[in-house]
């Protein structure tokens, strides 16, 4: 049906539909876009485009497992990019100094300041399929390779590492990282442990012979060492058999039957021995005590005497003076002085007192 065949209401809702249609196409082609550049903007934010970037350089021997866009690690973080991969041609300088490849990269801001001339890079192993990463690491004591003023970028250090600052264009080959510590992938370390361990395998192939030699001969020693060991192996099982039984206890294994006779013999002389021993002992005891009695009948007699008497010790205090008293006299006497004289001893003599006259003036 064309649309001239149209009533005018007919064509009046269809040209309101028309129109919504045509605003929600356009609402919808503006929601997209603004979703691709709100994309965009944060890619390039979380890329760092917007950001200032200052290159980099450094030459090694080896650039396998390293290719642009690769990133480029510092303090753990990742800083920039790889941006260029290059061989050097073999002239003799490159030659010498093995720098075999050119690896070129870019930090971003503000990282570039962690990076001094003191700085090193290090180049490791990323995995086990022969990736590497590259890893700056920061400078402690050295100069800064980049210079800002204002949030600008004045220079960068000569390529020479000179006292110079060079101004940053876009045909700038960077700051060039003298020490660089490059380590092996993991396959070419699985390759050289593979190498050492086949190198390895011939000696250890002969020791492991050589061992198992040694044990077989070890082994025939023993089972030669258990068939001599077998009759003292019999011999011992007789001994402990003929230890089990009562005639063949150790005991009467050891000592013979004249030997328990006069153990015997011995134990009976013992036993009268301390028969006689015990009468012996009895009859001193009643002797003892019949000393005892006489004792007790003398000193009660003694004790009668002297109380049916009471003079007597009085008598014998009496005489023992008297003794004493004769004694003293001998002593003065001029005949017998000499036989009760004293010894001399050291001690200085008396001196003699002086007697003065009569009717002296100190009397």
């Amino acid at each position: 049906m064309a649309l001239q065949d149209l009533t005018p209401q007919l064509r009046t809702r269809l040209g309101r539909m028309e129109r919504a249609v045509g605003i929600f196409v356009g609402l919808a082609a503006a929601l997209l876009l603004s979703g691709f550049f709100y994309y965009l903007y944060h890619t390039a934010v979380r890329k760092g485009w917007f950001l200032k970037k200052v290159p980099y350089y450094v030459y090694v021997q080896n650039a396998s497992g390293l290719k642009p866009g690769d990133p480029v690690k510092l303090m753990g973080f990742e800083v920039g990019e790889i941006t260029e991969v290059t061989p050097m041609p073999p002239t003799e300088w490159f030659v010498v100094n093995q720098y075999n490849v050119f690896v070129r990269f870019l930090i971003k801001e503000p990282n570039y300041g962690y990076i001094w001339t003191d700085s090193r890079v290090k180049i490791s192993a990323g995995d086990f399929l022969g990736k590497r990463v590259l890893e700056v690491i920061k400078g402690q004591t050295g100069a800064v390779t980049v210079r800002e003023k204002n949030g600008v970028i004045t220079g960068i250090l000569n390529e020479n590492m000179s006292d110079t600052y060079d101004p940053l264009t876009k045909k700038t080959k960077g700051v060039w990282l003298k020490d660089v510590q490059e380590s092996p992938t993991a396959t070419e370390k699985l390759d050289q442990i593979v190498k050492s361990v086949e190198s390895a395998l011939p000696p250890l192939t002969n020791q492991l012979a050589t061992l198992l030699g040694n044990g077989a001969l070890a082994a025939s020693n023993l089972n030669a060492l258990t068939l001599s060991a077998r009759p003292v192996a019999t011999h011992l099982a007789e001994i402990t058999a003929q230890l089990r039984e009562f005639n063949g206890s150790l005991g009467r294994w050891v000592f013979s039957s004249n030997f328990n006779q006069q153990l015997e013999l011995a134990a009976s002389n013992a036993n009268s021995t301390m028969a006689s021993v015990d009468t012996n002992l009895l009859a001193l005891a009643e002797r003892l005590a019949l000393s005892l009695d006489h004792l007790a009948e003398i000193t009660s007699n003694l004790n009668a005497q002297v109380q049916a008497n009471t003079n007597m010790l009085g008598s014998i205090s009496a005489a023992v003076s008297h003794a004493d008293e004769l004694i003293q006299g001998l002593k003065r006497h001029w005949l017998l002085r000499s036989a009760f004289k004293t010894k001399t001893t050291n001690a200085p003599p008396a001196r003699p007192k002086l007697t003065l006259p009569p009717g002296h003036p100190r009397t």
